[in-house]
């Protein structure tokens, strides 16, 4: 168990939490949720002891491990992979180096066979001799291949080290299991893997993510941040949403009956107050009404944007036609003779764990890379719009927010822009800010209205959601829900998949292409599926056989 008590954080003057008292109980997972800025990583960092508070305290039953999903990806670049992950465990990491110093000593006396005793029975007592095999079905879970489990983690990619500290973070059985932004940097099958695993975890997690498939999958509770408090309810993202959308509700039906009640009080005490046979009525009146107290409305701290993407013309038959397309990157072939042709109702959602194909072919589809082989082709009547995933030379400019904008609309009116820039929750003074200095949030937003407005038919998006909160993502999937034209998107947000995409095509390892016109999960739950991940398992083993 782990407990805060009468906790409260000050940044300057301003107090970040305001007596924070929650308890947080063995085989149950928390989904600690709020808008950016609301304080869900902070509060971690307190629960870890990484951030000292200003007044409470934060208590653990003795004797229980602690466990925190690190984000610095460089911490252990000159660790093996396999040892990170078993650094996870402090002491049993310890006492594995120990032992080793140990054997490794010429003189063996007599004290180092009594304390390399005491360790091996504590080293037993830990599952050490479990230890490896543990750590690399972790790191096989998340799709680490064990080629790498004896490689440094300097040799290793960004979303390779991201998988690598969170199966630091799982190793070992922790008592209690902290994570920020588990999600983040994941495909979907290591997400799956992921939620897996912690339905099956028997002790307590808390969790902070954006993802909501995931909190409805893994949480039996849900904890919100707002303005400093933290509310508690039992359930997963879902029913918190609908049980507390119904609260807002009942308050305002009965802030409207008080209303109504304050209005006809008021209206009586005003007519009568001052006749002598009704004065003990409007008296009566006066003292109901001093005890009608409205109920405490204090709007939420979460601000949703407004995503509408409208097409100038409409599209026509001809969409898009890819034939035969290869690609090789460093030496690889992420993309083997590709075809596919795209119709005018297509949402086509790009998936599995091929990252690299699916932003290669993105990158060709809208002019910015060659391929080897083959052609593509769009119909006439498209227009296309572009979400890259690397969007750092979009914003390598002194532009500000307004003039970025207005450099790709037809109409260049300052409130027609600021229009674009307000539904994006950009208000009046933000549009002078330079767009070099924006937050990784606020240039998805900017992006996000770039598409907008272009008016185009065509969007092409590699993956949207990464920086985005909760409320950007939701107003996202539903602007891609209602847009009328075709989209080809790559995204780890599950439901934003499955609510969105009409065709199913993943890019396999050997750069070959499955397509499937079904939703997300029918693709996931059919044979074909099965199939493909037995072979591919298959021959990871027959590979390791090797």
């Amino acid at each position: 168990m782990i407990q805060a008590t009468n906790v409260t954080l000050r940044v300057g003057k301003k107090a970040l939490f305001e007596d924070v008292n929650i308890k947080f109980t063995e085989g149950n997972c928390y989904g600690i949720i709020g808008a950016n800025g609301a304080g869900k990583s902070t509060f971690l960092k307190i629960l870890s002891g990484q951030i000292d508070t200003t007044n409470g305290e934060v208590s653990i039953t003795p004797g229980q491990r602690l466990s925190f999903l690190e984000q610095d990806h460089f911490k252990y670049d000159e660790d093996q992979v396999l040892s990170c992950v078993i650094g996870g465990n402090a002491r049993l990491a310890e006492v594995m180096a120990e032992k080793d110093a140990i054997y490794a000593k010429e003189d063996f006396s007599d004290e180092d066979g009594i304390r390399a005793s005491e360790l091996e029975a504590e080293f037993a007592e830990m599952n050490g001799w479990e230890a490896e095999a543990d750590a690399e079905s972790l790191l096989n879970g998340l799709g680490i291949e064990t080629e790498y489990h004896t490689k440094l983690m300097k040799e290793l990619n960004g979303a390779q080290k991201v998988k690598v500290l969170l199966a630091r973070a799982l190793f070992g059985n922790p008592d209690i299991l902290l994570l920020d932004e588990p999600t983040n940097h994941l495909d979907l099958d290591a997400i799956s893997w992921l939620e897996e695993f912690l339905i099956n975890f028997e002790n307590t997690v808390i969790v902070v993510s954006h993802d909501r498939y995931f909190l409805n999958k893994v949480c039996t509770h849900i904890a919100d941040i707002d303005y400093g408090k933290i509310t508690l309810s039992t359930g997963n993202y879902d029913f918190w949403y609908e049980a507390s959308q119904i609260m807002i509700r009942q308050k305002k039906e009965a802030n409207k009956r008080k209303e109504e009640k304050i209005k006809e009080l008021k209206e009586f005490i005003s007519r009568f107050s001052a006749n002598a046979s009704k004065s003990k009525q409007a008296t009566s009146r006066k003292k109901a009404l001093e005890k009608i107290e409205l109920e405490d409305m204090r709007p939420s701290s979460r601000k949703y944007p407004y995503i509408d993407f409208r097409p100038n013309r409409e599209i026509g038959n001809e969409v898009l036609t890819v034939d035969g397309i290869s690609k090789t990157v460093n030496g690889v072939k992420v993309l083997d003779n590709i075809s596919f042709v795209v119709q005018h109702d297509d949402k086509i959602a790009f998936v599995g764990g091929n990252e690299l194909a699916k932003t290669v072919l993105f990158q060709i589809l809208t002019g910015e890379m060659e391929p080897d082989e083959g052609t593509f082709k769009w119909g006439v009547t498209t227009s296309q719009a572009y979400f890259p995933k690397d969007n750092t030379k979009e914003f390598d400019n002194d532009y500000t927010i307004a003039d970025w904008l207005t450099q790709y609309s037809e109409i260049k009116d300052a409130s027609y822009v600021r229009g674009f820039l307000g539904r994006m929750l950009f208000a009046g003074e933000d549009g002078v800010k330079k767009v070099k200095v924006l937050s990784g949030g606020e240039k998805v937003r900017c992006l996000l209205s770039k598409m907008m407005i272009s008016g185009a038919n065509c969007l092409v998006f590699d993956e949207p959601t990464n920086h985005l909160d909760m409320e950007s993502i939701t107003a996202l999937n539903e602007g891609m829900i209602k847009f009328p034209g075709v989209e080809l998107f790559a995204c780890r947000d599950h439901q934003v998949v499955q609510t969105t995409a009409n065709r199913i095509m993943e890019i396999l390892p050997d750069g070959s292409l499955i397509d499937k016109r079904t939703t997300y999960d029918e693709y996931l739950e059919s044979d074909e599926m099965a199939r493909k991940r037995t072979v591919y398992q298959t021959n990871e083993e027959d590979e390791a056989d090797d």
